[in-house]
């Protein structure tokens, strides 16, 4: 079909710019992907229509594949990451109405375009990683990349530390369990008489943040993307108009209702509320605790076999309570070495106040079930910034060499695309500097 006949149907905003395959890339999308990058500062050097038409065009070649390969993003990631995203934004720019205003749409209309690019976003990525998930690296590679490289284009290291935790869970009155398992049966009742409306309570009440602004609607997810114990209620649904039972997870306490099962995927809506923990029973944890920690200052104990006998942390219980990097934007990720910026905010407050080996008072901090827990570290090293070397950092030294094997990957497949593929670039985008100059066919 020509841009033409594409154009005809549209108003002058919505004019096609290109069409990869069969997808249209509009005026329109290019300007909202503008006004997006613009409201999180970034800049452009070249032409911003030519940069950004570009980068959509490349993207229409990956969702094509992902149709073919039947790729599906994870639905709750989708939610988390545009809650993060507005939550942000509306900070930078100052209030729901200047961003409103600025972007010319209501919230939610601002907030399901979000998803969209999410969505297509978390799409590409699948595809990328499909791409690339049987590149291999042997250690004489890593090794030959690190000789073959001037040392100071090597990334400089900033300090870093590792830090064991032992964390304490107060206990919870039963009676505060029982009022919530009553407040959730009261809802359910609600539900079932027709009362209430399921999402009205979700944003009312829920405590879950990811989906309490969408009526507590989860997305399309899998068994294998929830709690066992959530799951097996969950796939357990069969009416839509029922409520579930009462289900208790580490996150809290669930009533669910199915919209829509697909293959092996379903759609949920779901309430959860968290009891609170006392005064006392806080108190009485941080007691323990520093019973504990008493213990291993004076020999008696030490803080590996603590961390294994009394953590309630699962993630360091097993590990002589060594904290492992989870932020995926850390060059860390996955290891047990942290920037400061990287740990949680309670536990670098106390990490940067201690020397090699000691120990921490106890203090109160959230979990990553956003528990309250009582807890206690010690700073195991602290490593001074330096030059990466491959002593100390191989395994950045190895992602580096991975990234740049990865960014060929990519590099070849999106030139053989462009080649397979039918593009039609409007003459006003013909003029334009692209990354990738396939896109005009001779």
């Amino acid at each position: 079909m020509s841009i033409s006949s594409y154009a005809q149907k549209r108003n002058v905003i919505d004019q096609v710019a290109w069409i990869v395959g069969d997808e249209p890339i509009l005026l329109s999308d290019i300007e909202k992907q503008r006004l997006y990058y613009e409201s999180q500062g970034e800049k452009f050097d070249l032409d911003a229509r030519c940069v950004i038409s570009e980068k959509i065009a490349i993207q229409k070649l990956f969702l094509n594949q992902a149709k073919i390969d039947s790729i599906q993003p994870n639905e709750t990631a989708i939610i988390q990451d545009v809650n993060r995203w507005i939550e942000q934004t509306i900070n930078q720019i100052g209030s729901q109405e200047k961003l409103e205003e600025y972007l010319g749409r209501s919230l939610s209309q601002i907030r399901e375009e979000r998803r969209k690019i999410v969505r297509e976003e978390y799409t590409v990525q699948a595809v990328q990683r499909k791409l690339v998930s049987d590149i291999k690296l042997s250690p004489s590679e890593v090794t030959r990349f690190y000789e073959s490289i001037e040392k100071d284009s090597l990334p400089f290291i900033p300090t870093t530390i590792e830090t064991q935790i032992i964390t304490v869970e107060p206990r919870i009155a039963p009676k505060e369990i029982d009022d919530i398992k009553s407040k959730l049966r009261e809802y359910s009742e609600q539900i079932s008489s027709g009362s209430r409306d399921f999402s009205i309570i979700a944003r009312l009440y829920s405590q879950d943040q990811a989906t309490a602004l969408y009526g507590g609607e989860m997305g399309f997810v899998s068994k294998a993307e929830l709690e066992p114990e959530f799951a097996h209620v969950a796939f357990g649904l069969g009416d839509t108009k029922k409520v579930s039972r009462i289900v208790k997870t580490a996150k809290g306490y669930h009533i669910m209702q199915l919209i829509e099962k697909r293959g092996d995927r379903i759609n949920l809506r779901h309430i959860m509320l968290k009891p609170e923990v006392s005064d006392e029973n806080t108190r009485r944890a941080e007691a323990q605790l520093d019973s504990i920690t008493n213990l291993i200052r004076k020999d008696s104990l030490s803080f590996e076999i603590a961390a294994n006998y009394f953590s309630y942390d699962e993630d360091t219980r097993n590990s002589n309570g060594l904290m492992v990097n989870t932020s995926e934007k850390s060059s860390f990720y996955g290891t047990s070495k942290f920037e400061m910026a990287d740990l949680p905010r309670e536990v670098s407050t106390h990490i940067a106040k201690l020397k090699e080996g000691e120990i921490s008072s106890p203090f109160i901090m959230k979990d990553k079930n956003n528990n309250t827990v009582v807890a206690v570290v010690k700073l195991k090293r602290r490593i001074e910034g330096h030059r990466a070397n491959i002593t100390e950092d191989y395994q950045i030294i190895k992602d580096i060499v991975l990234q740049k094997k990865r960014a060929e990957v990519i590099d070849k497949w999106i030139k053989q695309k462009q080649k397979e593929t039918f593009v039609k670039i409007s003459p006003d985008f013909q003029q334009c500097q692209f990354n990738y100059p396939g896109w005009i066919k001779q």
